[in-house]
This record gives C-alpha cells, structure tokens and sequence, in this order.
C-alpha cells in the first residue's frame, strides 16, 4: 500500500511539473522541497468594478414624465410615494371639481330658464315702462323703445341699444341668450333685477325701483348658487396649478438628488484573488466614502 502511494504521488507531481515547468529529482523528500519553493502566497490580482452613477437628466425626464418615477430612479422610494400620492390626489380633484362645477352651472342654468327664474321679456317690458324716469332725456315715444317685433318677442339688438340709451345704472348690455355671459349677469348685476319671478313693483319705494335697492331673495340665492359654481371651478383650477407644480418639483428634485447623489458618493467594488499553493482564491473588496 505504501509503495503505491508514492507512486502515484510521484505521478502527480510529475504531471504538475510537467505544467509548470518544475524539474523534479525522483527523490520523495527533495521533490517536496523543490515543489514548497513554488508554492506562492504573495501573487495577488485585482479587478476593479466602478460603481454606476445616476444620470441626472434622465432622473428629471422620469419625473417630469411622471412624477415619483425619477425618485424611484435614484431609489428615493419615499420621495416615490409622496410624488405619486400629490399627483393622484390632483387628478382626483381636478376632476371631481371640473365634474361639480359642471353639474352646478347646469343646475343654475335649468333654474333660470324655468318659470321660477329669470325672464328676459319681463325685464325688457320693465325697462320700457321706466326708461324715462331713469333718463328723463328718453321721452315716451322716443323711438329707441320699441324694442319687440310683431309678435312682441324682444329684438336682442334693440334691447342693448336702450339700455345703451337709459345709462346710468344700466352699466351692461345683456348677453345673447344662452351664453355663459347672460346667465353670469341676470345674477350679478341690479340691473337685471326686475327680470326675476319674485320682483314686484309694491315690494319697492312709490317713485319705483332705483339703484341700489335691495335685490329680490331668488336673485340672491341665484347668485349664491352660480358662486358654489365657480368656486368648484376655482377648486378644479388650483388642482390643475398643483399638477403641473408636482411634474416640475418631482423633476428637479429628481435631478438635485442624481446630481448630489454622484458628488457625494466614492465606491468601488474590487474583486481581488490570491494563490494559495497552485490554487487561486477570490475575494471581493467594497470600497466606499460619502461627503456630507
């Protein structure tokens, strides 16, 4: 048994001389020898692997595309959270406002097309009867008002120009029916206020209506209602302003964070590797700084 293994340590080491160029003796003893002086404990190689920097650019392009994306990129993931959660809460209520304020104009409208509200024939038949106590330059029979066709329906442009005429407090030339200007003004400025259901003359000093009389209860709440109207636009607007804020801030902070992210930060990770006898060991190495 102990002549075989030296025999084949024998052929062992010859083969490995064979390989490495180690011209062995033959004897047991100086072979070891000879193969202990080969055997290398210093040889040592390194290969370096840089760290991957951020791109601010693309950072910022992320974010502007969507906001939270770049902070996600730089791996900020609670950056990511707060972006995104700004960026559906503002969709949310630009739409939810855009949707209330066209569902309460809506409302208002209906109401002022109904018989409860606004009627533009009562107003215009108002404004004839007083036009001259309002300017007594307008005499009775003054052409200017004669403001109806045949079949005493107002003639829009024939109104306008006697209002044009009374002046005064008559301040507005009334819009054409229909438009967001004509339901703006019935419930925003006095002179429209003989045009409503409620309004009655007895309700008003003896020498009649005059500016700035109080306007009537449903004038009021109409305009109360065509403000909540605008005020759920205005909401919708703000929450618009914020959208684009958020793509903007997401962005540059996106970049601002890339940027100081590479300035701030020196690693380098190093695979090194050593020769134990006639084996090569591994082993990485992790190199880092950061600069406050």
């Amino acid at each position: 048994m102990r002549k075989i293994i030296i025999v084949l340590f024998l052929l062992t080491t010859s083969t490995f001389a064979q390989e490495n160029k180690v011209e062995l003796s033959g004897n047991l003893y100086q072979d070891i020898l000879i193969s202990s002086n080969n055997y290398d404990f210093n040889s040592q190689d390194s290969i370096n692997i840089a760290v991957k920097k951020r791109a601010p650019l693309l950072a910022a392009g992320l974010s502007l595309v969507l906001p939270g994306a770049g902070q996600f990129y730089n791996k900020d993931y609670w950056k990511t959270a707060i972006f995104a959660a700004v960026e559906a809460a503002a969709i949310y209520t630009a739409i939810a406002y855009n949707h209330k304020g066209d569902d309460q104009t809506q409302f208002f409208e209906d109401f002022a097309n109904s018989p409860d509200g606004w009627n533009v024939d009562k107003y215009a038949y108002w404004s004839v009867s007083n036009a001259g106590r309002i300017n007594p330059g307008i005499e009775e029979n003054d052409p200017i008002l004669n403001i109806f066709d045949n079949n005493g329906d107002v003639v829009w442009n024939k109104l306008n120009s006697l209002e044009v005429a009374i002046g005064r407090w008559y301040s507005h030339q009334l819009a054409p029916y229909g438009d967001q200007q004509y339901y703006e003004m019935i419930g925003k400025y006095q002179q429209f206020n003989p045009g409503w259901s409620d309004y009655r003359d007895e309700d008003y000093p003896p020498d009649g209506y005059t500016y700035p009389d109080p306007v009537t209860p449903t004038f009021k709440w109409y305009a109360d209602q065509r403000g909540k109207a605008n005020d759920y636009y205005n909401i919708a607007s703000t929450a618009v302003v914020v959208l684009i804020a958020n793509h903007v801030l997401s962005a540059v902070e996106a970049a601002l964070a890339a940027n100081s992210y590479n300035h701030s930060l020196k690693a380098n990770v190093s695979l090194d590797s050593k020769n134990i006898g006639y084996q090569r060991e591994y082993y990485p190495r992790f190199h880092l700084s950061y600069n406050f």
